[in-house]
């Protein structure tokens, strides 16, 4: 699976960015029902909504300064073995590892590196995909 999937961008109003993408792009939210983090279809990927802070807790890093643009891109892979050896090969690569893969709040397994540039990119396993890995183990 080598394609972008989601793009993410941190607000600061979760609600009033909604409004704003669903007035101006005319954009319809996904079936995904969650008060942290809103999903629209797009052709090929996904745009989500996801507050601000909520997405500077989850990589752990600081909301101020040049540390966070409020933007991370997501590269989807089919296990967590992936998602750990995708990071290792950022790090190879001139990236840097920000978070180390692990298991997250909405079930699937992701860690976080920056490329040379410092774009933030989640790698993430699905929630689906890795029940599956860890039923097999």
């Amino acid at each position: 699976m080598r394609k972008l999937s989601v793009l993410t961008l941190g607000v600061v109003s979760l609600e009033r960015s909604a409004k704003f993408y669903e007035s101006v792009l005319e954009l319809e939210r996904t079936d995904y029902e969650s008060s942290e983090i809103i999903f629209y279809h797009l052709d090929g990927a996904e745009l989500a909504l996801f507050p601000r802070d909520e997405l500077t807790k989850d990589i752990g890093i600081s909301q101020q300064g040049s540390g966070f643009s409020g933007i991370t891109l997501a590269h989807n892979v089919s296990s967590s073995k992936e998602v750990l050896s995708l990071l290792q090969k950022a790090k190879l690569h001139g990236g840097n590892i920000v978070k180390d893969g692990q298991p997250v709040f909405w079930g699937g397994f992701s860690g976080y590196f920056s490329d040379p540039d410092g774009h933030l990119w989640e790698v993430a396993c699905g929630s689906k995909e890795y029940a599956l890995e860890k039923e097999r183990a």
